[in-house]
């Protein structure tokens, strides 16, 4: 079987590039990409982020202050000679007004870029890389710039943005890297401008733009939000600051989603980081969505994608500690209600087995927390939308689950999402299964999708609570047929059974019996007629009856040179022989018996391989069995498991059956404990 480690993104249903097709935009001179050809610095207005980003100037200012300043400089750019009234509210504490400033910007800049003198140009970066906490410490705090010469200098930046080219990435990084997140209003809506105009006016900076937003949707770190002198601002504030940020570049900037989309790829959490930092990410992810659909597909299939990554790496780990940590560890769920990334603090280095067990727990929180929040994020269209809008979106879910779910191997939880929306409806319940039988059915289909496809569409209508009884039917009666017909095309060429050359038809066969194990009232004569189930469970056995075409399929199947019996699960096999006994159908325990004796190795031919006999991977230890793996067995997620309350088919015993088989073990059971009584009573 395969593995999702780097499982492609699917670019279906959306012409947006993909995540990992999309190029950077890249420009080597400062060319303009805005929807308008305007100027940049042509007043705009910025209705998509709610906000006034017009300059903090007034325009009824006194005359003294409408007038363009005095101002000489010297070879140095410092200030020789300056007139300016003290009760100018553009002056900061230094005596600099915003003209003065905007000037001595322009001079640095000039003068880094043309004659290599950097000393005024390194200045203004000092600005911005001063680091406001310090203030609160006492450390330096004589030395950082004021809140007025910060944003005045900032206004100086934006006036002569087009100088900003790639001589001037220094100024640029450290603009970007300050601290803006934490001060006032009026402040960040001047830097979110600033963003703006940069990434359009400078095309080069719009990839460091959206790494240096997108970087602080992991989580809010410490001390963010906190600066002395200001409001503390809480993290769902400055989430919303930075998606105003986004939104306002992407609004400015039409072609940069294609830029952003690998971009929100490459800055997916870490496996190793808690279970917190997966959540705020995805939560953020489709936040972007609400302002940037063209994004939707690349951004569900980055978040599916890891989301199978994670969900795959539980069933492996869960497999290798099994013995270590018992059952009661492994149906062991978090609490929904404690902290995700809560994480024992007492364990010693040297306990790996512990540490083995929180990693699982983490892995675990993170794959519940984004199931969640997907089964949120997709229940609004089918809630609420049109039939249109829920084909479609059942459409977007089916082209992540042929692309991303499907492939891979141990797929735990991630595709509940399908099992839950398909069911709400009979068209999207058809749509599902429609799919499914058509990977089955093609030839041109890997021999793995096949299998995968066969084990998803029984375990889909065995345990689909809302999929009727014609529907069971149907898909009954489509996969016997193809299993005859792939016997026809296999048998002729078959010594015996064979996993390796014949595994789509194993697939299918297995497909079949599962079906009835869990669906077989469903298959009489007498549900056919609209008799409900309970009025089933109260015939007798001899009053069930199936159609002809179902024992005749099966009995031709079973008791082929193919042999289906002896490939598929034994314990579906078991089940299917327990109950087409008990309801006279067929009678297969001599051939259970006869297989018990049969080699499968002799019949496999290693120069006759194919294609898909090399793709296999056969399961068990003796590697001539398919496993018994059925995407869609009980869902413990504590999160999210109440998402698909009503959804599921629970094992539902077969009367008369199963009850006698009861009563036979608790016999056993009581005769088991008079004799641990009398062997007391003797000693």
């Amino acid at each position: 079987m395969v593995s999702v480690a780097t499982a492609p993104l699917s670019p279906a249903l959306t012409a947006t590039p993909s995540i990992h097709q999309s190029k950077m935009i890249a420009m080597s001179s400062p060319v303009s990409i805005l929807k308008s050809s305007k100027p940049v610095g042509i007043k705009r207005k910025m209705d998509d982020t709610d906000m006034d980003f017009s300059p903090s100037i007034p325009d009824d200012l006194p005359k003294h202050l409408d007038k363009r300043p005095r101002v000489t400089f010297d070879d140095k750019n410092t200030v020789r000679t300056f007139s300016v009234p003290s009760d100018d509210p553009f002056t900061d504490t230094q005596g600099k007004s915003v003209a003065v400033i905007r000037e001595e910007v322009r001079r640095a800049i000039h003068r880094h870029v043309t004659a290599g003198d950097s000393e005024a140009y390194d200045q203004i970066k000092e600005i911005f890389v001063a680091d406001p906490k310090k203030a609160d410490t006492g450390m330096q705090a004589w030395n950082l710039p004021t809140h007025a010469s910060l944003k005045n200098h900032l206004m100086g930046l934006l006036s002569h943005i087009a100088s900003l080219d790639r001589n001037c990435s220094g100024l640029v990084n450290a603009v970007l890297d300050s601290e803006w997140l934490g001060r006032d209003e009026a402040y960040v809506k001047l830097f979110i401008r600033f963003l703006g105009n940069l990434a359009a006016a400078q095309g080069t900076y719009l990839g460091q733009v959206f790494r240096m937003l997108t970087s602080k949707l992991t989580g809010v770190s410490y001390g963010t939000g906190r600066l002395p002198g200001y409001p503390v601002v809480q993290p769902s504030e400055i989430y919303a600051r930075i998606h105003m940020a986004l939104r306002h570049v992407m609004r400015l900037i039409p072609a940069g989603s294609g830029a952003l989309s690998p971009i929100l790829s490459h800055q997916f959490p870490p496996h190793p980081d808690p279970a917190k930092c997966f959540l705020a990410y995805t939560r953020n992810l489709i936040k972007i969505i609400q302002y940037a659909p063209e994004l939707q597909s690349d951004v569900l299939a980055l978040i599916t994608e890891k989301l199978v990554k994670i969900d795959v790496q539980i069933q492996v780990d869960l497999e290798d500690v099994e013995d270590e940590f018992g059952e009661e560890f492994l149906l062991e769920a978090p609490n929904p209600d404690e902290e995700l990334d809560d994480e024992d603090e007492d364990l010693s280095d040297d306990d790996e087995a512990n540490e083995r067990g929180q990693e699982i727990k983490s892995n675990i929180q993170k794959v519940d927390g984004m199931l969640d929040i997907l089964f949120e994020f997709y229940s609004d269209p089918f809630s609420s939308g049109t039939a249109a809008d829920k084909e479609n979106t059942l459409s977007l879910l089916i082209s992540h689950f042929r692309s991303i779910i499907l492939p891979t191997y141990k797929s735990r939880h991630s595709q509940f999402l399908l099992f839950h929306f398909s069911q709400l409806s009979p068209e999207l319940v058809e749509l599902f299964a429609t799919e499914c039988m058509d990977i089955i059915s093609s030839k041109s289909q890997p021999g793995l999708m096949r299998q995968s496809a066969a084990a998803y569409l029984a375990s889909y209508v065995a345990r689909g609570a809302h999929i009727s009884g014609d529907v069971v039917r149907d898909v009954f009666d489509l996969l016997l047929t193809h299993v005859d017909n792939l016997q026809a095309d296999y048998e002729p060429g078959c010594r015996g059974p064979d996993l390796r050359r014949y595994a789509p038809y194993y697939s299918t066969a297995q497909a079949v019996l599962y079906i009835f194990c869990f669906r077989w009232r469903d298959l009489t004569t007498a549900a056919i007629e609209g008799d409900t189930i309970d009025q089933i469970d109260e015939l007798e056995p001899s009053q069930i009856i199936f159609p002809p075409n179902v024992k005749e399929y099966l009995h031709k199947s079973i008791y082929s040179r193919l042999n289906p019996l002896k490939i598929c699960s034994p314990g579906i096999v078991t089940q299917f022989a327990r109950i087409a006994n008990h309801f006279q159908l067929l009678y297969v325990y001599p051939l259970l018996e006869t297989n018990k004796r049969l080699r499968v190795t002799s019949f496999r031919s290693l120069g006759n391989l194919g294609q898909v006999g090399r793709e296999i991977r056969a399961s068990d230890h003796l590697g001539h069995q398919l496993d018994a793996y059925f995407p869609f067995d009980p869902y413990h997620l504590p999160r999210s498991r109440r998402w698909l309350e009503g959804d599921y088919v629970e094992w539902r015993g077969v009367p008369g059956l199963d009850d006698d088989e009861d009563s036979d073990s608790e016999a056993d059971e009581d005769e088991d404990d008079d004799d641990d009584v009398t062997a007391t009573d003797e000693e």
